[in-house]
């Protein structure tokens, strides 16, 4: 009954060749409710997404991860969603987690629950490992709280949290912003594993070692 209440939010950048197996996984789960934030997509991703039932947002130009999550979630927010899940586009993610976590934030009565790669036995690049450590570093100097992949893209949240919590960065920093807004909002958190699988193509996007190092500057800046 809860995945009737859940809003899974994706957002995706020109993942036309890769989506559409993660919104299969999905819809075989039982999630109706599926957002999909084309974020300056060039390719025919708002195309895939659509043939598969999914409410699809598309920002005319690419503002970025930051920026596509809270599309998403403030459209949730707007359709009674109770409770909104975060996922990659790009098949790094099982959506099989997701009834894992939304179970979490039930039993544990939490606000956030993070998706960590890094509880379990995962087969992780030695670059993303790497920076990984030292974005966790920096997580806990700008919010208090440490965690072990204070990165994930996998989440779960409340409304309640969602709703009071506000994302100013574009950018992969605003994985930040939400470690920063449980502190300052004083919410109760927990990390539980998930299972992820990195491609060739996968490790060609979102947050390689040059792009980590620089969001780490903006960090440093931002608090």
């Amino acid at each position: 009954m809860i995945k009737a209440y859940t809003y899974i939010i994706i957002p995706a950048k020109n993942e036309a060749t890769r989506i559409g197996q993660v919104l299969h996984s999905l819809k075989d789960l039982g999630y109706q409710n599926v957002v999909v934030i084309d974020d300056g997509s060039t390719d025919n991703t708002a195309e895939v997404a659509k043939g598969f039932g999914a409410f699809v947002i598309q920002h005319p130009i690419n503002m970025g991860p930051g920026a596509a999550t809270q599309t998403g979630i403030s459209y949730s927010l707007d359709q009674g969603a109770e409770y909104l899940v975060t996922i990659d586009a790009d098949t790094q993610h099982f959506p099989k987690d997701i009834q894992r976590m939304l179970d979490t934030i039930i039993e544990k009565n939490v606000e956030v629950v993070i998706g960590s790669r890094f509880l379990e036995q995962n087969n992780i690049p030695l670059t993303r490992i790497f920076y990984n450590k030292i974005a966790n570093v920096v997580s806990f100097m700008a919010t208090g709280i440490y965690l072990s992949d204070s990165q994930s893209g996998m989440k779960a949240f409340t409304a309640d949290f969602c709703s009071k919590a506000k994302l100013y960065h574009n950018g992969f920093e605003f994985c930040v912003e939400i470690i920063r807004n449980i502190s300052d909002l004083n919410v109760r958190y927990t990390e539980v594993p998930i299972d992820v699988q990195y491609t060739h193509e996968t490790l060609q996007k979102g947050q390689n070692l040059w792009v980590g190092f620089r969001m780490l500057g903006r960090i440093f800046k931002m608090f």
